[in-house]
């Protein structure tokens, strides 16, 4: 996920947006946080970063940016952060009772959908388990930023989003890598590794050269 250094790039123009609401007009704000996004993808350019994964922050700034532009409020800015994370939750959560946990599946995909990773009980509930917790991670910043845009409460939401963002993240992507790795040794690393006898025993037989 980028480390301390994706984190950096997808805080910094939230606190540049922050600041500049405080000293100067909406407008202005926008403006320097997009111009802070540009910046910041240019020097992920320059470091080597593929154009994909460098321009993902700026293309979450010129989207918020987009949306204050239309409806003129400054808590806009947060709105499509809100409304991504309740759709998450819907996801993550739904796949649970459907009994498809979207872990499970990305796992299944993976390794090339080979293996019936549903009808083994420990294997779907150490995916529930992680499904979950990004699911809880999710709800939760849906409830908590939800919350604060009724309440106007801008400044908190910036605090929000960055307390909320790549730490929770942290923690669920930790308890999916825990699952995925779970996964993986049960399915896969448990496997037999046939023997020399039985891949010869498997040869079709060969033919007499003298016929």
């Amino acid at each position: 996920m980028g480390g301390i250094v994706g984190f950096v790039y997808s805080t910094v123009p939230v606190v540049v947006f922050v600041i500049a609401l405080a000293l100067l007009s909406t407008k202005a704000a926008v403006i320097a946080a997009v111009a802070t996004g540009a910046v910041l993808t240019v020097a992920r350019l320059v470091r080597g970063e593929r154009l994909l994964a460098a321009s993902g922050s700026l293309t979450g700034v010129l989207v918020a940016a987009g949306i204050v532009a239309l409806t003129g409020s400054a808590k806009d800015f947060f709105l499509l952060g809100i409304w991504v994370a309740f759709a998450g939750f819907l996801a993550t959560f739904g796949s649970v009772l459907l009994r498809r946990p979207l872990t499970g599946v990305a796992w299944n995909l993976l390794h090339g959908r080979a293996h019936a990773w549903r009808a083994d009980r420990q294997v779907l509930r150490a995916h529930d388990i992680a499904t979950l917790a990004a699911a809880s991670v999710l709800g939760a910043r849906f409830v908590v930023k939800q919350w604060l845009y009724l309440h106007d409460a801008t400044g908190w939401l910036a605090f929000a989003k960055i307390a909320m963002g790549t730490p929770l993240t942290v923690v669920a992507a930790l308890v999916v890598a825990w699952a995925f790795r779970a996964t993986s040794k049960r399915l896969v690393d448990s496997r037999p590794v046939p023997t020399i006898a039985q891949h010869e025993a498997e040869l079709p037989p060969r033919q007499d050269a003298s016929r």
